[in-house]
């Protein structure tokens, strides 16, 4: 697909709703540069924890430059431990800064084979690309959140109970929402999408019908 006009996409959302996915099918659909950027605190939450001498500004700085997309899909990333270092990493103003630069980045200057950018986190919408063409808040009820991550955490082989991701996950969220910085919200502009009865598929669509609509609108499509 080749669209006349380059777009924006953006996606706020708290952990395992389901984001990460539907940018995945959205972005390959329309041919957009996806980028998880809740990947980037896991990345750095997975040094916080390993590296814990070393975990500086200069040893971050020194990460985020040599910062490939591959770096951001390896399993050690997922498990609940880096997810909630992450989450009280980005309560940092000095590190959301330096992966707010690389964020915006990727967002306004993908490569060029690319019709555009599709990010998904937790101020993408409000800080990282305001001006973006599609804005989506994809949420899901609590327990079905904690579901899905047991079952992917379970796929891994990880040795993890229901009840510990469940309170993983309401420790996030807290996190997310209540940090002074960046916090996690929805905005006025933002689409609500609740997946918590929705199949991959169907909420691919559903986001899909939304955006076409749109593009047609425009003259983009």
């Amino acid at each position: 697909m080749k669209l006349k006009k380059k777009i924006k996409i953006a996606i706020d959302s708290p952990a395992a709703a389901g984001a990460g996915t539907q940018g995945k099918m959205i972005s390959k659909h329309y041919k957009l540069f996806f980028l998880d950027t809740g990947k980037i605190y896991r990345f750095l939450g997975y040094y916080k924890i390993n590296y814990p001498k070393k975990f500086n500004i200069s040893f971050i700085k020194k990460k985020i430059k040599k910062l490939k997309l591959i770096d951001l899909s390896k399993k050690k990333l997922l498990s609940d431990q880096v997810g909630v270092a992450a989450s009280i990493i980005a309560k940092r103003k000095e590190i959301r800064k330096l992966v707010h630069n690389f964020q915006i980045k990727c967002a306004y200057f993908p490569p060029k084979k690319y019709n555009g950018s599709c990010l998904d986190g937790r101020d993408i919408t409000y800080k990282i690309i305001p001006d973006a063409e599609f804005k989506f808040f994809i949420t899901a009820d609590i327990k079905s959140r904690a579901k899905r991550r047991y079952l992917e955490l379970i796929k891994l082989k990880r040795k993890v109970s229901y009840n510990e991701v469940l309170k993983s996950i309401k420790k996030r969220d807290k996190n997310d929402y209540k940090r002074r910085i960046s916090p996690l919200k929805k905005t006025k502009d933002s689409i609500l999408i609740n997946t918590t009865n929705l199949s991959k598929r169907a909420c691919f669509l559903k986001i899909k019908k939304i955006i076409d609509k749109k593009l047609i609108i425009d003259g983009n499509l």
